[in-house]
């Protein structure tokens, strides 16, 4: 019973974690996109391919 509480737990923590990278990684990229920095645009991309998170 607590070991499936305590995976639980660790289930959500990490599923709120790659939410929150997604969020930011959003963020960052719409900033980039709106000053026109291309450069720092393609390094997100790049970041979140590398993360996944396409």
């Amino acid at each position: 019973m607590l070991n499936q509480s305590r995976k639980e737990i660790l289930q959500n923590t990490a599923a709120n974690h790659r939410d929150n990278l997604r969020k930011s990684l959003q963020r960052r990229l719409e900033a980039a996109r709106s000053s026109g920095n291309d450069d720092l645009v393609r390094k997100l991309e790049a970041e979140a391919e590398y993360l996944g998170m396409n």
